[in-house]
């Protein structure tokens, strides 16, 4: 199992490492700072050096417990090479901020309007996110008033930080995981990873974040669709 090296370095650029294994162009490190698609957040990108060739990494992903990294060719790596890599540093970044965005948007819900409704889902592209809301009643102006919140949150330059926590702890933290995916997979873990925006909200998650919510820029409202009675899907992007 690779060693997850952007869980405690997520401003991370380079590492270097040793090929563990190998099928085809896809490689497996004994450390990585290369992100996997995972909760939302899609996958870095980046090169890897070996033996004075470079790799253009396309695609990560994670398989069981490891951690799969699919290279454009992998000719002449063999297992036990050392390498050195070198992630795609704009798109890492931009999906840290987006992340961020989620998580604010979602502190926004679940601390003003836990009552009425809750922030579902959410999805991070390189160029815009999207959150699902569910609310007895939700339309553009509500949705404004939460962006308008969260971009307080924003201008308040609140500290984010991630630490670990027992999973006995976590289930005993109200509103830590907001969807029963969440809850059950804190059920299966000794430790929890948790996200915190100082004095403002917490939640588990595996992904990669600014280090103060200053960093995120202007929440701008894109688009807002229908989902059924309740059910509003938001497109935002940041500025």
């Amino acid at each position: 199992m690779s060693e997850r090296l952007y869980f405690n370095d997520m401003y991370g650029r380079k590492f270097n490492g040793r090929i563990e294994s190998k099928d085809g162009n896809k490689i497996f490190l004994d450390k990585t700072l290369f992100y996997p698609s995972s909760g939302g957040q899609p996958n870095d990108t980046g090169i890897i050096k070996s033996k004075d060739r470079l790799y253009n990494v396309i695609d990560v992903y994670k398989e069981g417990e490891d951690i799969v990294h699919v290279l454009d060719n992998a000719d002449g790596l063999e297992i036990n090479d050392l390498i050195h890599g070198e992630i795609n540093w704009d798109r890492r970044y931009i999906h840290m901020r987006y992340h961020t965005a989620v998580h604010i948007i979602d502190g926004v819900v679940d601390n003003d309007y836990n009552g009425q409704g809750l922030l579902t889902g959410g999805q991070i592209y390189n160029d815009r996110a999207r959150v699902d809301f569910s609310f007895d009643a939700i339309d553009k102006e509500l949705i404004g008033k939460i962006i308008e919140s969260a971009n307080k949150i924003v201008e308040r330059g609140l500290n984010v930080f991630q630490r670990e926590i027992t999973g006995d702890e976590a289930l005993k933290i109200p509103g830590l995981a907001r969807t029963e995916p969440g809850r059950e997979l804190i059920r299966k873990l000794d430790q929890v990873r948790i996200i915190e925006i100082d004095n403002f909200d917490f939640q588990a998650d595996g992904g990669t974040h600014v280090a103060n919510t200053r960093e995120v820029g202007k929440i701008v409202m894109q688009k807002i669709e229908n989902k059924g009675k309740g059910h509003k899907r938001l497109t935002f992007t940041i500025d």
